[in-house]
């Protein structure tokens, strides 16, 4: 069949995350030394403590990530000695300083030509179990979707992830591929779904699970090439 649905990772796979997660996670301790001193120098390893407990009492917020870190930063504050409502106050505001950051990120140069390159050939779709926010990066124009695992509380590579694409997607999953840069996550987890998966791959990793993805790449300028190849095929078959 013909590929009519694209699903896109976004970290590390339109850009790079360790470095705006490690800038990101700086701003925000820089953040809780001038508002919130009592937190600010609180060892991080006390933090990770803080949510494993969280998690413990709260599994539930384990894919939604954006919720774990303010309660996090919130039970934290409240063991810091701020009262409750100044905990709550100071966790939502120190939160969105670190999301704002979070999203201070460098998009790799090929993803703006090749997303619309493909925009006008197919939909387009995101699933990520991030909080990178596309309409906060200028990408939302791209995507039909957007599908976060927070959103509705599943994650890669759960296939009921990958199913709701689908069906926000208006496409079977033999007309669908995904994209990124994970094997678990992305690659097992669409196939498992049933949509064929492609590797992102520029770092020219080995590949080291037993079934192999239907393609990998190394850039993302050649995904155009590549889609375009399996519709000529799925054409030829007919």
């Amino acid at each position: 069949m013909s590929i009519q649905l694209i699903t896109f990772d976004l970290d590390d796979t339109l850009w790079d995350t360790a470095p705006v997660i490690i800038s990101a996670e700086a701003v925000l301790r820089e953040w809780l030394t001038q508002h919130a001193p009592n937190l600010g120098s609180v060892p991080v390893e006390h933090l990770w403590s803080i949510r494993e407990r969280v998690l413990a009492n709260e599994p539930e917020l384990k894919h939604r990530i954006s919720a774990l870190r303010r309660r996090v930063l919130f039970h934290a504050l409240e063991e810091a000695g701020y009262g409750h409502g100044e905990a709550s106050d100071l966790a939502d505001k120190s939160f969105e300083v670190f999301l704002h950051a979070r999203h201070q990120l460098d998009i790799f140069p090929e993803v703006h030509p090749t997303l619309e390159v493909l925009a006008n050939h197919y939909a387009l779709g995101v699933v990520t179990n991030g909080n990178a926010d596309v309409r906060r990066l200028g990408l939302a124009d791209y995507f039909k979707f957007a599908l976060c695992a927070e959103d509705i509380g599943i994650a890669k590579p759960d296939a009921r992830l990958f199913h709701e694409a689908l069906q926000r997607g208006g496409a079977a999953a033999d007309t669908a591929v995904h994209i990124g840069d994970h094997p678990g996550d992305d690659i097992a987890g669409a196939q498992q779904a049933g949509l064929r998966a492609i590797w992102f791959n520029p770092a020219g990793k080995v590949w080291e699970a037993e079934r192999l993805p239907n393609a990998q790449i190394r850039s993302l300028t050649e995904l155009p090439a590549l889609l375009a190849r399996w519709n000529t095929d799925a054409t030829s078959n007919l």
